[in-house]
C-alpha cells in the first residue's frame, strides 16, 4: 500500500491506497478501511496513423536487394558502419578524395549518415547504387 499524508482544513489524514481491482480501490483513512469505487470513464481512443516507411528494393523474384560484404578487393575499402539504404553517392570512379570527404550518404534509423572516405585516394570502384540496402560492414567503394 502507498501511504499519503493530507492536511484538510487543518486536520491531518493518513491515507493508504492499496490494490485497485475492477474499479474498486482498497483505501485506509486514519486506520479505517474503505472500499472506494472509482468512476468508469470511457476515454476516446485516438488512432494515430503514421506514414509507412518505403520498402527496400526487391528483385524480380521478390527477394530483397542487399549488398553483402565481398571477400577481398585491392586497395582501401570504405565499408558501411551500420545497415541502411544508400541515398546518394557524390563521387564517381576516378575522383580523387581526401579522408574527410563524404563519399556515400546512407539512410539508417530514419537519419541520413555521411560516410567519409577515411583515407586519401582515388575512387577505384563503387560497389553500390542509389537505393541499395547494405549490411553492417558491406563494402561501399574501394580507393586506390
Amino acid at each position: 500500500m502507498k501511504e499519503y499524508k493530507y492536511r484538510i482544513n487543518g486536520n491531518l489524514y493518513s491515507v493508504k491506497v492499496g490494490d485497485i481491482d475492477n474499479n474498486v480501490a482498497k483505501v485506509e483513512v486514519n486506520g479505517v478501511p474503505y472500499k472506494v469505487e472509482l468512476e468508469k470513464t470511457d476515454k476516446p481512443v485516438t488512432i494515430v496513423t503514421k506514414p509507412r516507411p518505403s520498402a527496400a528494393p526487391r528483385t524480380d523474384s521478390g527477394a530483397k536487394v542487399i549488398n553483402k560484404p565481398s571477400v577481398s578487393a585491392a586497395g582501401f575499402q570504405v565499408k558501411a558502419p551500420l545497415p541502411g539504404v544508400v541515398m546518394s553517392i557524390p563521387v564517381k570512379v576516378g575522383d580523387v578524395v581526401k579522408a574527410s570527404d563524404t563519399v556515400v550518404m546512407l539512410e539508417a534509423m530514419k537519419m541520413e549518415n555521411a560516410i567519409h572516405a577515411g583515407h586519401d585516394g582515388k575512387v577505384a570502384s563503387i560497389a553500390v547504387s542509389v537505393g541499395d540496402s547494405v549490411l553492417d560492414g558491406g563494402i561501399l567503394l574501394t580507393l586506390e
